[in-house]
């Protein structure tokens, strides 16, 4: 089955929806901003989100630094730009971007997970690293690795900012799936759940997504060149690890 990625084409308008960018993404910010200031070997005053997506982190981050967002979805930058019309926002794809300059912090969260093989994995990381200052921080956070995998789970999320009772009230449902746990890849499937002044609809989207051991991140972040600090964040019912690499070259 071929990837769908619609959330980031014709149900972009959906992603705002998809959790609060002043309360969800607040946390978690807050979190990367106390890992760069503890363990930056510099100043840091300019931070680079690759994969900024519709520009959340970049809402919550912009209080610390001066953000400039790197996605590879024009639509989705659109409405990262109109979330953050103070911030700078580029056009790539992580694996290859070079944008002629270079930052005291680097976040890359989630979208790290699209990178579904290790070549790629690699790549996405040595661009993290092409564009940070020595002694700068980059923050990754594993959305899932291979410890941390549920087979099959689903996750059911309404949707915020629904407007009044008679309009939209949306439902996001997400579901993993690894059907060959000796690759490194596993599958999400999104069922959106939309109802139109009662009327249900329902989309679907899917993706390939990729899955590497904690060990294989660690080998990874301290190839590039990377003195690796490894936490956890808790986020509800949820545990992540974090790491908080910095910059040795």
């Amino acid at each position: 089955m071929d990837n769908t990625c619609r959330l980031y084409t014709d149900l972009a308008w959906l992603w705002p929806r998809w959790g609060d960018a002043a309360d969800e993404y607040a946390h978690y910010c807050r979190h990367v901003a106390g890992l760069i200031d503890r363990h930056a070997k510099r100043p840091a005053g300019t931070l680079l989100n690759i994969g900024c997506g519709g520009g959340k982190n970049v809402f919550n981050l912009k209080e610390h630094f001066s953000v400039t967002g790197m996605d590879l979805s024009p639509t989705m930058l659109a409405q990262a730009r109109d979330l953050n019309p103070e911030s700078t926002f580029v056009q790539g794809d992580m694996r290859t971007l070079r944008i002629g300059r270079t930052f005291d912090a680097v976040l890359m969260d989630d979208a790290i997970s699209y990178m579904t093989c290790l070549a790629d994995f690699v790549a996405a990381f040595r661009t993290a690293a092409a564009h940070l200052n020595p002694g700068g921080v980059l923050v990754a956070t594993p959305d899932v690795t291979t410890e941390t995998f549920t087979q099959n789970k689903t996750v059911a999320t309404p949707a915020t900012c629904t407007g009044t009772r008679d309009e939209l009230d949306i439902v996001f449902v997400e579901n993993v799936y690894d059907p060959d746990p000796a690759d490194e890849q596993y599958e999400t499937t999104i069922l959106y759940l939309i109802r139109d002044h009662g009327h249900l609809r329902i989309e679907t989207d899917y993706w390939t997504m990729g899955l590497f051991s904690l060990d294989t991140w660690r080998r990874v972040l301290r190839e590039t060149g990377f003195e690796v600090h490894e936490g956890r964040y808790n986020a509800g019912e949820d545990e992540y690890t974090v790491f908080a690499c910095v910059k040795t070259g």
